[in-house]
C-alpha cells in the first residue's frame, strides 16, 4: 500500500483559514516552528531529529524552510534549505538555523520593522523574535498563535482523517495480533513487541509513536517483564502515530479468555457508557454534560469507581480539544476527531476495565472510527 500523506490542496485551505485569522487580528507575517504546524500548513514534516520552520505572509504567501534538501509535493510558494547537518553530523544550532534563513527571506520581500507578526509562545519564540530583529514579546509587535492554531486544528480536513484512519487501522492489527498471543505466562514486554510489529507491518514503516498502556492487572503502563495471570484483565490503551496523526483507542482483554460474572458486569456497564455517548454527542452538545451523565452511570455501578476524564480530542497530538472533563467547558463541534475511554477500577475486577472508541463529529452526530471487538474474550 502507498503511504498516505497530507493533500497540498488541503494545506492551502489551512493556510487561507490561518491568513484569514491573521487579518482579523493585525497579524502581517506568522511564522511557525512547531513540527505540528509546519506539517499541518504545508503537508512537510522533519525527520524527528530535524527542525523546520514556516512563514505565512496575510496575502498568502508561504515559505517553508527545510532541513539539507527541498521536499517535493509541499504547499508552499518558495522552499528555502538549511544545514542541518555537517558531513553526517546533527547541528544542534538547528532551532536558529531554521529562523534565519527564513527571515532573511522575508525582509527581502519587504518585511519592515513596524510589522506585526504572529508566533508560538509555546514553541521556538526567542530564536524567532531574534531572527526578525523583534525586542522581546509584546503586543504591539508580537501575537500569540498557539490558541489560534489549536482551534483551526479542530476541525479536521478529509485528508487528516485520512491519516487517522490509518493510525486506528493500526490499532485494529495490534488488538487482533493481541487476542492471539496474550494468555497465561506471557510477558508484558513480549506483548509489546508482538503489537508494535503488527502496527509497523501495517503502516508499512516506523511509527512516530506506539501508546501509552501495556500492562496486565494495573490500570496502565509502560511494559514489564512481568507475566500475565489467569483471571487478570490486560488493558491495552493504544496510540499508534502514523505519519504524526494519532489514534487513541483502548481494550480490555481477559488473561485467561474466561472474564468472571463481575467482571462481565463492570464490561456491561461500561459499553452502556458509549452507547449513550453515541446517542447524544452532536454538534453544540456541552462535553461537561456528556461527562458527569457517564460518571452517574458508572458510579451507579460502583460509586468512585471512575476516576479519570471521560476523553478527549486527538490529532495532531494525543490530547487536544474538545474536552470530556469537569475542568473544561468545551462544546462539540463538526470536525472534531475524540475520543470516550469510560473505565472503572476495583481490586475484585483485578485492577480494571477501559474501553476506548475514537469518533469524528459530523454535521448532525458522530461517526465512529474504530471497529476492533470490545468483548473481554
Amino acid at each position: 500500500m502507498d503511504p498516505i500523506d497530507l493533500d497540498p490542496k488541503q494545506c492551502r485551505r489551512r493556510q487561507q483559514r490561518l491568513c484569514e485569522k491573521l487579518e482579523q487580528l493585525r497579524i502581517d507575517e506568522a511564522v511557525l516552528t512547531s513540527v505540528e504546524n509546519v506539517q499541518y500548513l504545508t503537508g512537510f514534516r522533519p525527520h524527528r531529529l530535524m527542525h523546520a520552520a514556516v512563514g505565512l505572509r496575510v496575502d498568502g504567501y508561504c515559505i517553508l524552510s527545510a532541513p539539507n534538501t527541498a521536499p517535493d509535493h509541499v504547499a508552499a510558494d518558495d522552499v528555502i534549505t538549511f544545514e542541518a547537518q555537517w558531513h553526517a553530523t546533527l547541528r544542534q544550532e538547528q532551532p536558529e538555523l531554521s529562523v534565519q534563513g527564513l527571515a532573511d527571506t522575508l525582509v527581502r520581500r519587504g518585511t519592515g520593522e513596524r510589522h506585526r507578526f504572529g508566533v508560538e509562545y509555546s514553541g521556538n519564540a526567542a530564536n524567532v523574535l531574534k531572527a526578525l530583529k523583534v525586542e522581546g514579546l509584546s503586543e504591539d509587535r508580537t501575537v500569540n498563535l498557539d490558541p489560534v492554531l489549536r482551534t483551526l486544528r479542530r476541525r479536521k480536513a478529509p485528508d487528516e482523517v485520512a491519516m487517522i484512519r490509518q493510525a486506528i487501522a493500526c490499532t485494529d492489527a495490534m488488538y487482533e495480533r493481541a487476542r492471539e498471543v496474550i494468555e497465561p505466562g506471557i510477558t508484558e514486554l513480549q506483548v509489546f513487541n508482538e503489537l508494535q510489529a503488527a502496527a509497523v507491518t501495517i503502516a508499512g514503516e516506523p511509527l512516530t509513536a506506539l501508546g501509552n498502556d501495556f500492562q496486565c492487572n494495573s490500570p496502565g503502563g509502560p511494559p514489564r517483564p512481568r507475566a500475565a495471570e489467569s483471571g487478570e484483565l490486560y488493558i491495552l490503551d493504544l496510540g499508534p502515530c502514523y505519519r504524526g496523526y494519532y489514534a487513541d483507542n483502548c481494550r480490555t482483554i481477559a488473561v485467561s479468555g474466561q472474564p468472571t460474572e463481575k467482571q462481565q458486569l463492570a464490561w456491561h456497564a461500561i459499553n452502556g457508557v458509549l452507547q449513550m455517548v453515541e446517542s447524544v454527542v452532536r454538534p453544540g452538545v456541552a462535553c461537561r454534560q456528556v461527562y458527569d451523565q457517564a460518571k452517574t452511570m458508572l458510579d451507579d455501578y460502583h460509586p468512585d469507581a471512575f476516576s479519570h476524564h471521560l476523553g478527549h480530542g486527538f490529532g495532531l497530538y494525543p490530547h487536544t480539544a474538545p474536552h470530556l472533563n469537569p475542568h473544561w467547558d468545551d462544546t462539540f463541534e463538526e470536525g472534531d476527531t475524540f475520543t470516550a475511554e469510560p473505565g472503572v477500577y476495583t481490586s475484585e475486577l483485578k485492577a480494571g476495565i477501559r474501553l476506548e472508541q475514537n469518533y469524528l463529529v459530523t454535521d448532525s452526530g458522530i461517526e465512529r472510527l474504530t471497529h476492533a471487538p470490545l468483548e473481554l474474550a
